[in-house]
């Protein structure tokens, strides 16, 4: 690799709720030698939230010969679930003159892309790229982003059929969302027509802070909802375990986006890995550190989305899943 004078960042916005840590340096080397390229991981994420997520990275990067600490260095700057923070840290990184700037989220690309039009972003995460903006196509992304990115509001009509599967004649099905979110009424459209084709009536709930869950819960158990489908927001990340819990209590079957929630005792979530989106991007940063443009880099979609399951969490909201649906899962956790 040849050795270069500039550093390089890593914007990880993976939208987790956790305290303001504006301005927050972690890392755990001292500072670098000036010839060392500079890593960044900046992101609405508190480390402790999403350790399985950073060590992806790393590991992508040990894959490719980079070690924290012989040849490459790594800081991280987190901003809690204030989004609104993720300019001022992504500015603070590229006053750094840093080479590239890796994002994990469409806020944090979007962020990204505001601060600098100079400096080659690589998404870690992103949704639906080219609807979005972030990008000109698939195949010639142009100007300085690429990386990898998921049709999530497509995906929206594939939960719900799951969910309709795992409880057989379910027709009331609540949906959590949050509408301050980029895809979010996009993703609610795509939910609202897969519900006219499957024949379900649907309760959209709104949530927009923290402490707004609990009467959303109550409006559900009013209105006598039977499962719900929580759609993706980094504050509904955040707030995850209090989501499942109060799924749990309700005995509620609910869909998420992603397996973290279904680790964390929820019933079932389909989607990508991210995880394996964020090692992944770890081989587009080598790319462009050994001088490739990111306008030449084709755009990344995942090529399989993963079904998991929580059968402890069936069991303890008293629903027997259908053996079909077992059988596809990708994971089942006991």
């Amino acid at each position: 690799m040849r050795r270069t004078t500039v550093g390089l960042v890593i914007i990880a916005a993976l939208g987790v709720s956790a305290a303001l840590l504006s301005a927050t340096l972690l890392s755990s080397y001292t500072r670098p030698p000036e010839k060392m390229p500079r890593i960044g991981v900046v992101g609405s994420a508190s480390p402790s939230t999403v350790p399985h997520i950073i060590e992806a990275f790393r590991q992508g990067l040990r894959e490719l010969g980079y070690v924290e600490g012989q040849n490459i260095a790594t800081e991280y700057r987190f901003a809690g679930d204030r989004v609104d923070q993720l300019p001022d840290l992504a500015g603070e990184l590229v006053r750094l003159k840093v080479r590239v700037i890796v994002a994990g989220g469409n806020e944090a690309v979007r962020a990204a892309n505001e601060t600098t039009t100079g400096i080659p972003i690589v998404m870690a995460v992103s949704n639906d790229a080219v609807g979005t903006g972030l990008v000109d196509s698939l195949a010639r992304p142009g100007r300085n982003v690429t990386g990898l990115t998921s049709p999530s509001p497509e995906l929206s009509a594939k939960r719900l059929e799951l969910l309709k599967e795992a409880v057989p004649g379910v027709t009331r099905v609540a949906v959590l969302w949050n509408p301050v979110h980029p895809l979010a009424d996009r993703t609610l459209r795509e939910t609202e027509v897969a519900a006219r084709s499957l024949g379900v009536q649907l309760q959209v709930v709104e949530v927009r802070d923290p402490g707004e869950f609990e009467s959303a819960f109550t409006a559900m158990a009013r209105e006598r909802a039977r499962a719900v489908v929580v759609l993706g927001h980094p504050m509904f990340v955040g707030e995850r375990a209090r989501i499942v819990d109060l799924g749990v209590k309700s005995r509620l079957p609910m869909m998420y986006e992603l397996r973290e929630f279904v680790e964390a005792g929820g019933l079932m979530s389909y989607g990508v890995n991210l995880a394996d989106s964020f090692r992944r991007a770890a081989s587009y940063v080598d790319k462009i550190l050994k001088g490739a443009k990111p306008a030449d880099l084709p755009v990344e979609q995942p090529t399989r989305f993963e079904l998991v399951i929580n059968v402890r969490t069936a069991k303890a909201i008293g629903l027997t899943l259908p053996q079909s649906l077992l059988l596809r899962a990708d994971e089942l956790i006991h």
